[in-house]
């Protein structure tokens, strides 16, 4: 395994679900992007079903609870994710019409048509962004919305080091003009694309692990695995740091044909 090059999902499930359980985010963010791309749904109400795939421990569901009425399910495949997130929803006293279930988002417990909004902020590409738009597709209503945080180029070129990364990692990476027109014959008008800015990989999401990584160093010590694991998360945000002009998160939302 390269320490270079590995790739997060190379590491063992409970090593991964234990580093990220002790992050208040899974994914980079802020609550004001996710509140960004809320301002483009329209017509949610008491009635409303709204699916957070892969939503980690909560962090933007909790988010959207406060801002939108319906009924929010969230859905990840460790549970001790899902057991933060539901402690979180009881905290805010909000169990009533916010849960957690242990699930895959390629096996998903819905109806055709039953949702009005489908959410998933950087979790989609561990389906792939074109599967989980096709997949999907189905849950929602006539009309229905999808609104998503997907990595994506921002730039046609760039330097090898990041290209070699990033296609390793994920070769679904793309330009943001060509997963629009992958949302597009998925089924969907594009309402809404924009990028998120820097505080959400730096101040949310990179700068939070400095002290986790230092105490899960401490709790593994010794391990290989468990070392190599944050080499590879240093690396990551090392990446970041040098090229982010040429790549981030970037929201695409969308409305069902």
């Amino acid at each position: 395994m390269s320490n270079e090059n590995s790739s997060i999902h190379e590491f063992d499930f409970n090593l991964i679900c234990e580093y990220f359980s002790n992050l208040g985010r899974q994914a980079p963010g802020s609550p004001e992007t996710t509140i960004q791309a809320l301002n483009f749904i329209r017509h949610l109400t008491t009635e409303s079903r709204i699916a957070d795939i892969g939503c980690g421990t909560g962090s933007p569901t909790m988010v959207l609870a406060d801002h939108v009425p319906g009924h929010i399910t969230g859905i990840d495949l460790f549970p001790k994710f899902i057991d933060i997130f539901n402690s979180n929803a009881q905290k805010l006293n909000i169990q009533d019409r916010v849960k957690g279930i242990v699930g895959s988002m390629e096996n998903l417990p819905f109806q055709d048509e039953e949702l009005d909004l489908i959410w998933s902020e950087g979790a989609i590409y561990n389906i792939g962004f074109k599967r989980g738009l096709n997949e999907w597709h189905k849950f929602l209503k006539p009309g229905g919305y999808i609104s998503v945080s997907e990595a994506s180029w921002f730039t046609e070129e760039r330097p090898s080091e990041i290209d070699e990364f990033w296609k390793d990692a994920y070769p679904e990476i793309d330009t943001i003009s060509n997963k629009i027109a992958q949302m597009q014959k998925a089924g969907y008008v594009p309402i809404a694309v924009f990028a998120l800015p820097e505080n959400c990989w730096i101040e949310n999401f990179y700068n939070p692990q400095i002290t986790v990584q230092k105490n899960f160093l401490i709790n593994h010590e010794g391990n290989n695995t468990a070392e190599q694991l944050i080499v590879n998360q240093r690396h990551e945000a090392q990446l970041y740091y040098k090229y982010k002009d040429f790549y981030g998160y970037v929201f695409y939302i969308g409305k069902k044909f």
